[in-house]
């Protein structure tokens, strides 16, 4: 391995002492689950970034996800017409495309996704893979069957993945309460993938098989997190139990593309509207910075840079650095992976894409590790979503879930960039899957 392959490696356990630093019962820890998932990430990535036949399975993969995608285009473009056409594209009419339109191009694929996976729900699919995967981490990890089932269930799903063990919620462990929500928040759900896959897809042509790989990373990841930060103290009711999902199935598939639809929907509408306020509100709290900074870089004759996204950098500075982003590139990644925390992931793999569409990344290993450590829902309005949305199956359970709000974050942000190690570590110049 290289020289920023060994730091990456390093890395793993680095993010692995923080938690343990902060951890509220160190005496607690299972190691066990530490150690394993340790290893089902590493595996997973070996075959992603070292093995051949691995690599080309998920090339072949992002080229089912950017064929689904120009399939899911086709209805923004009926409503929108040449908005919804991607750069560089035109369409029957020869009409072509107006530049890239977050709104018509991106947003709209979230209906058409949820859609879909409310189909494979229907048909059964989904829920074998979750089982599958829920099975794995109950037996490998030594974790309840319940946090175990939702862990899995955020692989592919978002928010609605508690409502897959809505009925064990209220009789959870605070230690189980703590690993659904960081697993929500590390994870990413498979809908919204299409909105990141659009925003880089140009400059990255191989994004849709990273995506896919890091919310299969992360979930080990954020159960590893959470069992450090907050380690299991009491004997959860699901331990050592296979929990069937809890899932009514609609009457017919056209009734799951409708429910899927209006999820959607629901989906576009949080989006935009937390974009609105935090993109706003993060101008505002800019604007003020910029004022009281330049008075004190006069003062003292200094140079700092006074704004969220360049303050949110020099506090992840030291973090991009020990995930193995070379020096050259760790200030904009930094920058990039702090704007994540402020004002979600959806603006960040945009200036992510901006940023590789100048040229402004020394090495293809930035762009990758950038892109795994960006994969999760660890910013501060998830913390709302989250706790909000749980607290709502079991209401009995609101202040005991409230108060895991920011410890999960916590645990979700180290999850995160445990995974963007374990991508730096097997990260290969000759893989097929290098930007």
């Amino acid at each position: 391995m290289e020289s920023y392959n060994w730091i990456s490696f390093t890395g793993i356990f680095v993010f692995i002492f923080v938690a343990w630093c902060f951890s509220n019962h160190r005496r607690s820890i299972n190691w066990r689950l530490v150690a394993w998932g340790i290893a089902l990430q590493s595996a997973f990535a070996v075959i992603i970034f070292r093995i051949p036949p691995g690599s080309r399975f998920f090339l072949w993969l992002n080229g089912v996800v950017v064929s689904i995608l120009q399939c899911a285009s086709s209805g923004s473009q009926f409503l929108f017409n040449r908005l919804a056409l991607p750069p560089g594209s035109e369409n029957t009419m020869g009409e072509t495309s107006l530049g890239f339109y977050f709104a018509f191009q991106g947003l709209p694929s979230i209906v058409f996704f949820s859609a879909l996976m409310a189909l494979l729900y229907y048909f059964g699919t989904l829920p074998w893979l979750i089982r599958l995967f829920a099975r794995v981490f109950s037996r490998l990890m030594r974790i309840s069957g319940a946090e175990a089932l939702c862990a899995a269930s955020n692989i592919f799903v978002g928010i609605e993945s508690a409502l897959t063990i809505q009925p064990h919620i209220a009789a959870m462990t605070r230690s189980e309460l703590c690993a659904i929500l960081t697993c929500g928040m590390a994870t990413v759900a498979s809908n919204v993938l299409a909105v990141y896959v659009f925003s880089l897809q140009d400059v990255f042509p191989t994004i849709a098989a990273h995506l896919i790989s890091a919310s299969f990373l992360s979930a080990p990841a954020g159960l590893l997190m959470a069992k450090i930060l907050y380690p299991e103290k009491e004997t959860p009711v699901t331990l050592g139990k296979d929990v069937p999902i809890h899932y009514q199935k609609p009457e017919s598939p056209f009734t799951a593309i409708i429910h899927g639809a209006e999820t959607g929907i629901n989906l576009i509408l949080n989006i935009a509207g937390l974009l609105l306020a935090v993109l706003g509100l993060v101008a505002l709290a800019d604007l003020c910075l910029v004022s009281t900074g330049d008075r004190i870089n006069s003062l003292f004759n200094c140079s700092i840079q006074w704004n969220l996204a360049a303050l949110m950098g020099y506090l992840f500075y030291l973090p991009t650095l020990i995930t193995g982003v070379p020096i050259a590139d760790a200030w904009e990644i930094a920058k990039i992976i702090g704007e994540r925390s402020i004002v979600t992931e959806v603006p960040a793999y945009q200036d992510l894409a901006i940023l590789m569409a100048r040229n402004g990344l020394t090495h293809p290993r930035s762009a990758v590790i950038a892109t795994y450590a960006l994969c999760g829902f660890a910013h501060i309005g998830s913390i709302a979503i989250f706790v909000g949305g749980v607290s709502a199956l079991a209401r009995d359970r609101t202040s005991d879930i409230a108060r895991c709000g920011i410890r999960s974050l916590f645990a979700a942000t180290l999850a995160c960039m445990m995974t963007a190690c374990i991508a730096g570590t097997f990260f290969s110049n000759s893989s097929l899957l290098i930007p």
